[in-house]
């Protein structure tokens, strides 16, 4: 998700837990909940430091204790630093460092749960794993949830303001807030829901003929009833869209045929390189391109996860390069964006 969705859903938190919060305690979570994004920095490192480094050192659980920590004495320190207000009402208790940790933790958790419903999900067991963990259930920017979240939050504050302006008694908010995260996590349960039965009817058609060996569905737009549909044969990848309006058509021999290219030596050699292994550890529906050149050969492999023309930067492509016997004389990892130069 991108950082106004991780903000405004720890601002949510916040607001629930707004009284027993210590000094700077809506900061920590709201900080917290967005700070993970920092590793989207290896961006600017390339490719292959990218796909090492983002949604992993400080998604994981083991970044995520240390990020924890980090914000914790940050903030402790900050502490120091500002006296608490004069008014006896308004004081709050300073955190202790234990608090401030499991603040930061709980914001971080948060903002794990939230990537979790992306396609391109995290490797929460890094570095002693490389396993991608993804639920393939909205996309990186989601309107609906944002919407919900700034609903949520703002229109409460709305009625407070014409509540104080006719003396009413104040509200706290908490209730909209609990309200505000109870909506938003109906709303992924719907989306899951639908996720499951775009999927059941993949896996429960013939393409062309061909039986599925397995099935993904992912979002395609803002609609949670449409998906876009991927299936593994033995020899093809069967790409449809799958709506599942009422009366919606579903013809399966309409999906976009992509031909798995045969095994082969080259094909072999290619598979077998770091990059390429890196690559196919990443991907869920990996296809691969052969093409014979004078001096050799060039592989290229991709995720249809993608769609094409997709131009985020999780959208990569793995190529490697051969010489006549064989033996490999290049490999990288490119941004799809730039996989043409």
């Amino acid at each position: 998700m991108e950082p106004f969705t991780h903000a405004l859903a720890s601002l949510a938190i916040a607001r629930v837990f707004r009284q027993r919060l210590p000094r700077f305690g809506s900061a920590l979570l709201v900080t917290a909940g967005v700070a993970p994004d920092l590793d989207y920095v290896s961006y600017f490192a390339g490719p292959s430091a990218f796909l090492e480094l983002h949604r992993s050192v400080l998604h994981s659980i083991a970044g995520a204790a240390v990020l924890s920590c980090a914000l914790a004495a940050l903030f402790l320190f900050v502490g120091t630093k500002f006296s608490a207000p004069k008014n006896p009402r308004k004081q709050l208790p300073p955190p202790t460092f234990l608090i401030a940790f499991a603040l930061c933790a709980v914001g971080i958790l948060a903002h794990d749960l939230l990537d979790l419903c992306s396609g391109e999900g995290i490797q929460w067991f890094w570095p002693f794993r490389m396993h991608w963990s993804h639920w393939n259930l909205a996309e990186s920017f989601d309107p609906w949830a944002l919407l919900i979240l700034v609903a949520g939050l703002l229109i409460p504050q709305l009625f407070r303001l014409v509540s104080e302006e006719v003396g009413a008694r104040k509200k706290d908010g908490i209730g909209a807030a609990v309200f505000t995260l109870l909506l938003l996590a109906a709303y992924f349960g719907a989306r899951a829901y639908f996720h499951g039965r775009a999927v059941d009817l993949l896996l429960s058609a013939e393409f062309h003929g061909r039986e599925p060996l397995s099935a993904g569905a992912f979002p395609s737009s803002t609609d949670p009833l449409t998906w876009r549909g991927l299936v593994s044969t033995d020899n093809t990848l069967e790409e449809i869209e799958v709506s599942l309006a009422p009366g919606a058509d579903f013809n399966p021999d309409r999906s976009l045929t992509h031909y798995k290219p045969p095994d082969s030596p080259p094909l072999d050699t290619a598979e077998k390189s770091q990059i390429a292994q890196r690559f196919l550890r990443y991907a869920e529906f990996p296809l691969a391109s052969v093409f014979r050149r004078e001096d050799g050969y060039r592989i290229e492999l991709r995720d249809l996860r993608f769609a094409a023309g997709d131009q985020s930067a999780a959208n990569l492509i793995a190529r490697i390069e051969l010489d006549a016997n064989l033996q490999i004389v290049r490999q990288q990892l490119r941004y799809a964006s730039s996989a043409s130069n």
